[in-house]
């Protein structure tokens, strides 16, 4: 018998998400965490208003956990925290989750995916006007995972490159997030083939992160541990019940 699925379209200030669970409860529990962390960090933010627009990794001693979850992501991919918020606010989410119990808790946080799964879980890349976009995903089927986009041409994200896509599979989405910001940064430039080993070199040098993806001016580029790739549909309603977008 399949088990359950629930699933929540949740939008809080410049968070949305997509929550996917085998339980309401956990539902409602990845809902609060997000309302709980966002508030911690907004708190912060006010005191601190260097830690919301520098584009470096800034250490942090003493601040809630989101804040220091961020921190540490950005250190290692070298980037400002404010990179890693999505991610560390999808993983905080999916740790309440498992922590009530489910066994299947998805966070999809604007791209951002941070997945425990007692099954595979399908993602859906989009990537503006790429020509893979909305027709290829990954079959995610080793967890936990974290998986995250960033674009120098179509994300509403700050980027210094000009990747049309650049996805990073990594331990969590918080490291994902921070890395794929770094990794699209140096995928630029007219020769588009070491555009793209240049990025590749950046993403398998930051600790935690698994393999990644790249596109840029139609040269596609992958290394390390990259999920099965599938093809998808364009056509939102035809997708599977499990398909996040990236």
């Amino acid at each position: 018998m399949k088990t359950k699925e629930y699933r929540q379209v949740f939008n809080y200030k410049e968070t949305n998400c997509l929550i996917t669970a085998d339980s309401e409860v956990a539902i409602d529990a990845a809902v609060s965490s997000i309302k709980y962390h966002r508030s911690q960090l907004e708190k912060y933010v006010r005191g601190h208003q260097r830690f919301l627009y520098s584009l470096q990794p800034i250490h942090v001693d003493d601040g809630p956990l989101v804040v220091k979850l961020m921190a540490e992501a950005a250190e290692k991919a070298n980037v400002g925290p404010m990179a890693a918020v999505a991610g560390v606010l999808a993983d905080l989410a999916v740790e309440s989750m498992t922590s009530n119990g489910a066994e299947l808790a998805i966070v999809e946080d604007g791209g951002e995916v941070s997945a425990i799964s007692n099954r595979p879980v399908n993602v859906a890349l989009s990537a503006g006007d790429s020509p893979l976009s909305r027709h290829m995903g990954f079959r995610l089927e080793s967890f936990p995972t974290g998986v995250a986009t960033s674009s120098g041409m179509f994300s509403h994200a700050l980027s210094l490159g000009e990747a049309d896509a650049v996805t990073v599979f990594a331990i969590n989405a918080g490291i994902a997030d921070a890395a794929a910001t770094a990794v699209c940064n140096v995928v630029k430039g007219k020769d588009r083939r070491k555009a793209v080993e240049l990025g590749i070199d950046e993403a398998l040098s930051i600790e935690e992160v698994k393999g990644a993806f790249i596109i840029y001016r139609r040269i596609v580029g992958r290394a390390g541990q990259v999920p099965q790739i599938i093809k998808v549909t364009t056509d939102d309603k035809n997708l599977d019940d499990e398909t996040c977008h990236l």
